[in-house]
């Protein structure tokens, strides 16, 4: 078997370097500052759990995302968390245990068992926020603004919003009586949005004629508001709850549009991400020059139940390694001062000097024995000299 170079990374799994790891650090701060001003408290889930506990609501989704082990402890199945989400909604129903409304966030490390098809990484850095205790709109409204307030102060533009609400798919399904069976079929074909083999499925399906015109309607009905008013009269003759998720839908762009009337914001009545998961509005923030969804969210009431306490449930996530690779700010601590100290052993005075400049905020460097006294390799503004016997910051050159 040939030898891997011990300097090899696995797929999907890489380092940060110190301009970038900077850039990624100083994002963090400004982010969490952002939900720390919206009333969201932190909270810090362990990287590591029961395995069941990670997947409630969302065995579908992540089951073989997560990687997996087996406790020496106790010989339970544990997983290393693929999503925080569960995990939040865990300390909000079980370690807070309340009933009025609760505003949590987090950050933190997350692993996959593969990558995305864009984003390769295997260890996103997911940071989000979550809103339980309210079933509301004005709930939905709230954490969509969050989250473009987060991708505005990220340094991102011409970001798009889509819309979408997983109740129309479900109402759908429970009218025309189909089996666990065929609505996995289905729902699968609906993601790729495979028409032809739609069509087939369809009519395979002891299901009235208005209702499979409905399903074969869907994966059409995307674009701008317009689509409402088409899905409308597409909906005519289909179930009251389909016509409420609608009616949601469109309030919700209503509001939206009040506050940020140059937002795009695009309707796909067919997208189903997080179906297994959630059970309202879903929503997305696309770049367009990206391609793909840089942060998502939804409704998904009731996953509290699992730990004691069903609750109404909001909100978002995004991979903060992403967000600092597209906006790729530099880090706005370039006004901090930076300080070279030279090599003077034993002298308190000098120790002194620079605990007073670190306390202020400077970058101090000292010089290390054996070093030539040059500064520049420390990228020093200023540095320190001893003038008579003080020691006092000059210019570098």
């Amino acid at each position: 078997m040939l030898q891997r170079d011990p300097w090899l990374l696995p797929d999907g799994v890489e380092e940060i370097l110190p301009a970038d790891a900077q850039r990624l650090e100083f994002l963090r701060r400004q982010l969490l500052d952002v939900f720390e001003c919206w009333g969201y408290e932190k909270v810090v889930p362990p990287f590591i759990d029961y395995l069941d506990s990670l997947l409630t609501g969302s065995a579908h989704d992540l089951n073989l995302q997560t990687f997996k082990l087996t406790d020496q402890l106790s010989g339970e199945m544990l997983g290393i968390r693929a999503d925080m989400t569960p995990q939040v909604a865990r300390i909000d129903a079980h370690s807070l245990s309340h009933q009025q409304v609760s505003r949590l966030c987090y950050e933190g490390t997350t692993l996959h068992t593969r990558g995305g098809a864009l984003y390769k990484t295997r260890i996103p850095m997911q940071i989000g926020a979550e809103l339980f205790g309210h079933s509301g709109i004005d709930s939905d409204t709230e954490v969509i603004q969050l989250m473009l307030e987060v991708l505005a102060m990220a340094g991102l533009k011409n970001v798009h919003l889509d819309l979408g609400h997983v109740g129309i798919y479900r109402g759908l399904v429970a009218q025309a009586n189909l089996t666990e069976e065929q609505e996995l079929a289905l729902f699968e074909v609906l993601q790729r949005k495979a028409n032809c083999e739609l069509s087939e499925l369809i009519d395979s399906y002891a299901v009235s004629s208005d209702i499979q015109k409905v399903f074969l309607a869907l994966p059409k009905l995307n674009g701008d508001k317009s689509v409402l008013a088409k899905a409308k009269a597409v909906f005519a003759s289909v179930d009251a709850s389909v016509n409420k998720a609608l009616t949601q839908l469109e309030e919700l762009a209503d509001i939206l549009h009040s506050y940020y009337p140059e937002l795009t914001i695009s309707f796909d009545l067919a997208e189903l991400r997080g179906y297994h998961y959630h059970t309202g509005m879903v929503f997305a923030a696309i770049v367009p020059e990206v391609g793909k969804e840089i942060a998502r969210g939804g409704r998904y009431d009731n996953i509290g139940q699992i730990f004691g306490n069903a609750r109404p449930a909001t909100g978002f996530s995004a991979d903060l390694k992403v967000l600092a690779a597209l906006t790729k700010q530099d880090k706005v601590a370039d006004d901090q001062v930076k300080v070279f100290a030279p090599y003077a052993p034993g002298d308190r005075t000098l120790d002194d000097k620079i605990r007073d400049l670190r306390a202020t905020g400077c970058i101090v460097i000292k010089q290390l024995s054996g070093q030539q006294d040059n500064a520049e390799p420390f990228a020093g503004q200023q540095k320190l000299e001893k003038i008579d016997k003080n020691w006092v910051l000059v210019p570098l050159n």
